[in-house]
C-alpha cells in the first residue's frame, strides 16, 4: 500500500483541472517565477489568518494546511505526469505560516514578514543541510516536505534574530 493509499485517498478522487489549478494557485504558477509567487501569497496567510492564534491552533492549521497541500500536490503530479514541476506553487504557499512559528511568543510585523520571505526563498531555492534530501519522499510528500523543510530552517532564524533584535522583528 502506497503512502498516498494509506494517508490521503481522497486525492486520488480529484481530477486534472481542479487538482492542477489549486496546485498552481489558480493560474499564478503559470507565471514567471512561479515560487516566489506562491510564497509572496503565502506570506499573507500570516497576518491574515495566523499572527492572532494561539501556538496550539497555530500548529494544527498549518498541520492541516501542509495535509491538504500533500494530496493536491500529489495529484497534479500524477496528472501532470512530472515530480515536483515549477508551476506547483501550492507547497511554497502552505509552507510559508510555517517561517513564522515563534518559539517566544513574538508577533512579526512587515520586517520580520520581509526577513521571513527573503529566507524562505533562499533556503527554498538553495536547498541547503537536508532540505533538499526531502524532495525525494513519494509523490505530493516530496513535493511539500522540502519547502516545509525550508520554512522550519526559516523559523529557526527568525527565532533567533528576533531574540537578539526583538525591537526590529
Amino acid at each position: 500500500m502506497s503512502i498516498r493509499d494509506k494517508f490521503y485517498p481522497w486525492a486520488n478522487t480529484l481530477s486534472r483541472r481542479s487538482s492542477v489549478r489549486m496546485a498552481t494557485l489558480f493560474g499564478l504558477g503559470n507565471l514567471p517565477a512561479p515560487g516566489t509567487w506562491g510564497s509572496a501569497v503565502g506570506v499573507l496567510l500570516y497576518p491574515l489568518f495566523f499572527g492572532g492564534l494561539g501556538m496550539p491552533a497555530y500548529v494544527l492549521f498549518c498541520l492541516m494546511l501542509a495535509y491538504a497541500a500533500v494530496g493536491i500536490c500529489d495529484a497534479a503530479e500524477r496528472h501532470l505526469q512530472m515530480k515536483d514541476p515549477g508551476m506547483i506553487n501550492l507547497d511554497e504557499f502552505a509552507a510559508m505560516p510555517f517561517c513564522f512559528f515563534s518559539l517566544f511568543g513574538h508577533s512579526y510585523g512587515g520586517i520580520g514578514l520581509l526577513a521571513g520571505f527573503a529566507l524562505f526563498r533562499f533556503f527554498d531555492i538553495k536547498k541547503p543541510l537536508f532540505i533538499y534530501r526531502m524532495q525525494s519522499l513519494e509523490g505530493g510528500l516530496g513535493c511539500v516536505a522540502d519547502d516545509i523543510a525550508a520554512a522550519l530552517t526559516t523559523a529557526a532564524c527568525l527565532n533567533v534574530l528576533s531574540w537578539f533584535f526583538p525591537s526590529v522583528f
